[in-house]
């Protein structure tokens, strides 16, 4: 299983390979510091030139109903700890 860092970083990555930085993207102090097996990522603050771009990058993605479906079913998934 990958850290709450790890996890962080591969969306940092991500983000960054379509031109969109978080400036405040990164492990919530709270819950990281807790015995919480699985931290908050928080997505932190941003201008509102960054989420119109966001918003513009997520919406260009190709989301059919198969992978909407998917989601929802490892959304009911009962998650492992």
């Amino acid at each position: 299983m990958r850290s709450t860092e790890e996890i962080v970083e591969s969306l940092r990555d991500a983000l960054a390979g379509v031109g969109v930085v978080l400036p405040s993207l990164g492990v919530d102090p709270v819950t990281g510091a807790s015995d919480e097996p699985f931290a908050l990522v928080d997505l932190g603050r941003c201008n509102v030139r960054t989420a119109e771009h966001l918003t513009d990058v997520l919406r260009s993605l190709p989301v059919g109903e198969t992978l909407r479906a998917r989601v929802r079913q490892v959304n009911r998934e009962p998650k492992s700890r």
